[in-house]
């Protein structure tokens, strides 16, 4: 293993900024592997620390395959991780909503375009991705529909579900999305928890891209087979939605199978702990997408099931 900077700009009163990388092997640019991007993204951090552990011990026990580069980069905003801010403690902008970047832009672009220009020629490209929404998602694999999008190869990581979802404007300056238009085969994955370490679901991520590295030939990993992956798109999942707003209590966990017409939450009132409404499960489903936080507004998406 070797350390490199990936990107750095200086500062004028602390530490500079550093973007540092691990690289695995020589050769060819296989796979490049982002961790956070915001600063609370503490579980792909966690996650992404403990596939570099994993990786200096398959190096040790050469298992890397020649002719493969492998670089994984921990942490894209290591200030906003400093101070637990979500996005650019200056200007509050969201460094993946800026790629492909601009060097002579904005601090967040200039960042983007830098880690950019380092990362865009590896044929594959795996994010540590979180969601915008409170809460926890059942582990699986997310690319977007760029025209370059390839499910088949997503379902070399051996999760339960890859998601192939429409794009939206908004996409157009992640990521994910700009490595797919400069011919990276780009996925996101999603463990379980975004802000709070969960050690299980950090390691069943670890282990699906170990898999991925394994069926490219990039690493050699005695593994699990894990699940035949089920291809599913935005019209698979069903929204449910909280019908007042109040202290959020859930009756469901992810992954769990529901039958329709079973409560899954309930909303209590927040200063006298009445009931005041009950959410129904509108088909038979698993528990795909779980709001977890104490309180929700009226009329916002709290559950998504995937329909069976």
């Amino acid at each position: 293993m070797r350390t490199e900077i990936i990107y750095e700009n200086r500062s004028l009163y602390r530490d500079d900024f550093k973007v540092q990388g691990y690289v695995f092997g020589t050769g060819e640019k296989s796979v490049c592997i982002v961790g956070n991007m915001r600063g609370n993204e503490y579980q792909q951090l966690y996650t992404c620390s403990q596939l570099v552990k994993k990786l200096k011990e398959l190096e040790q026990a050469d298992c890397l395959v020649p002719g493969h580069e492998i670089l994984v980069i921990p942490s894209a905003n290591p200030y906003s991780i400093n101070i637990e801010k979500r996005f650019w403690p200056i200007d509050n902008t969201d460094i993946n909503r800026m790629f492909p970047g601009y060097v002579e832009g904005e601090t967040t672009q200039r960042i983007a375009g830098g880690i950019f220009d380092k990362i865009c020629h590896y044929q594959y490209g795996i994010q540590f991705a979180s969601y915008y929404m409170p809460g926890e998602f059942m582990p699986h694999i997310n690319i977007m529909k760029t025209g370059f999008e390839d499910a088949d190869m997503a379902k070399k990581f051996g999760m339960p579900y890859v998601m192939v979802r429409n794009t939206r404007p908004y996409d157009t300056t992640t990521l994910n999305y700009n490595w797919q238009i400069w011919e990276t085969k780009a996925f996101s994955l999603y463990t379980t928890s975004t802000q709070q370490i969960n050690k299980s679901s950090a390691a069943r991520g670890v282990a699906s891209v170990l898999t991925f590295l394994d069926s490219i030939g990039a690493v050699r990993y005695r593994r699990h087979e894990g699940y035949v992956s089920q291809v599913i798109g935005d019209d698979d999942l069903i929204c449910v939605r909280s019908p007042e707003a109040g202290l959020f209590e859930s009756e469901v966990t992810v992954e769990q199978e529901v039958k329709a017409g079973m409560v899954l939450a309930r909303i209590l009132n927040p200063v006298d702990g009445e009931e005041i409404a009950q959410i129904y499960a509108p088909c038979d489903g698993i528990v795909f997408f779980l709001h977890n936080e104490p309180l929700t507004y009226g009329h916002t998406a709290v559950i998504k099931l995937v329909k069976i």
